[in-house]
């Protein structure tokens, strides 16, 4: 047989990965733990953000290619092994993400009241691991630790009137549960300054539009030191454009709304407070020290309460290895996307490529590039990779889901929401979508 690859993860990272093989004009199967493919584009793009939804398309593209398969329902190191997937393809490439969110490890984090933006973000978008939890709104103040895209779509969400969001693809549970809400004040905290701040200027303009919602930004949280003022001079287009919309919003009255989003800056948890559940936060003031774009956030042993009822800790995400992989720092060890060990020795027939290969950062079309180039480290060593040795279903005991089958999925998907008068309705769990497979679907 030619040569052929095992991509694991069919998000961005693999799609990108499995696209650029098909250049090269090899064979891939693309392997998914879930049901539904697409990694965070499906679950973790925020739902009113349909637009960077439309990528799907481009991925289903990739994925329907003659020499692309798709092999969903499949969980590589539970339901087969990486030892047994090296027995059948010429090399594995894992592009699986980084999933889990890093903690605070700070007292009371533990209480209820506490979770992350991941289960969030993941129940509001029907991601099938997240939808066992529950969120109580009925109640006055939030804070979201951390002032990253994600924490912005969290105070988005939160934030917005629900008409706006039922027509998209949110699920039906979240738009009941917001109905019940009476939140008035959303705190987004990050621990340094508005220069260092990690949202995009596209996400902070959409703050300042929400119906029935005022922004509230202190003009004393603007003022810059010579070294901010230093930093942002040598700083991107968006981190400037940032900095001029905060000061247009923080120039404007505050209304009357009774809902308000604040932005806190140079402030860190230090203690979530209360007996059963979370009550109160304890912020630390900030100072920053360093040379401009290396400045860290140092605690002046000031403190203050913040009143809350729920917080959403919003920190960054955090991979781990499906099996006993050289791993360090949430990912894999790697050179230009070559796995190596901790001598820095390659591991032979295995690569990564996106956020495990390379830490959780950047946006969607990031891990194009960081794909490409694995893909090209891939092809260097082809010669050296052996070639693939029979069909991997033959050895796969359980129901999996192919490409025509999700196809069958998308459409009742689409069908259901457009009953709703949604974008889409989607399925709930792995469980639910094989028994409408199973039903004929």
């Amino acid at each position: 047989m030619p040569k052929k690859i095992a991509i694991i993860g069919s998000g961005p990272a693999g799609c990108y990965a499995a696209s650029s093989l098909i250049k090269s004009n090899i064979e891939i199967d693309v392997f998914e733990r879930l049901v539904f493919p697409f990694g965070l584009v499906r679950s973790g793009v925020a739902p009113d953000h349909q637009k960077i939804k439309k990528v799907n398309s481009l991925f289903y593209k990739t994925l329907s290619h003659p020499l692309c398969r798709l092999i969903a329902n499949v969980e590589v190191g539970k339901d087969i092994s990486i030892n047994k997937l090296l027995e059948y393809y010429s090399a594995v490439i894992l592009s699986h993400g980084a999933e889990h969110d890093r903690k605070l490890n700070i007292e009371g984090e533990s209480l209820l009241g506490s979770y992350t933006a991941t289960e969030f973000v993941g129940w509001y978008n029907s991601h099938p691991d997240f939808q066992n939890r529950e969120f109580n709104f009925n109640i006055k103040n939030v804070a979201i630790i951390g002032q990253g895209n994600v924490a912005i779509d969290v105070a988005r969400i939160l934030a917005k009137p629900v008409s706006e969001l039922e027509p998209t693809d949110i699920s039906v549970k979240t738009i009941n549960d917001l109905k019940q809400s009476k939140i008035e004040n959303i705190y987004v905290i990050g621990r340094r300054g508005p220069v260092q701040a990690a949202f995009t200027d596209k996400e902070l303009k959409e703050l300042g539009q929400i119906p029935n919602c005022d922004l509230v930004i202190k003009k004393e949280d603007l003022k810059l030191s010579d070294t901010d003022k230093k930093e942002l001079e040598i700083a991107d287009k968006v981190k400037r454009s940032n900095f001029l919309l905060l000061e247009e919003f923080s120039n404007k009255p505050i209304g009357n709304s009774k809902k308000k989003l604040h932005l806190v800056f140079y402030k860190s948890p230090v203690e979530f407070i209360g007996s059963e559940k979370i009550e109160k936060i304890k912020l630390e003031t900030n100072k920053l020290e360093g040379s401009p774009g290396k400045q860290k956030s140092i605690g002046q042993g000031e403190y203050e309460e913040l009143d809350v009822d729920i917080v959403f800790t919003s920190i960054g995400y955090l991979g781990k290895p499906i099996e006993a992989l050289p791993f360090k720092w949430g990912k894999y060890l790697n050179i230009d996307g070559r796995i190596v060990d901790e001598n820095e020795k390659t591991i032979k027939g295995l690569y990564c490529s996106g956020w495990i290969k390379r830490g959780p950062s950047g946006v969607i079309g990031t891990n194009k590039a960081c794909s490409v180039e694995t893909v090209k480290s891939l092809i260097e060593d082809l010669e050296t990779l052996p070639d693939a040795k029979g069909d991997i279903l033959d050895v796969i005991d359980k129901r999996v889901v192919s490409l025509s089958d999700w196809g069958k999925i998308d459409q009742r998907e689409l069908e259901l929401g457009k009953e709703r008068g949604k974008e889409r309705l989607k399925f709930l769990s792995n469980e639910e979508a094989l028994e409408f497979l199973e039903s004929g679907g």
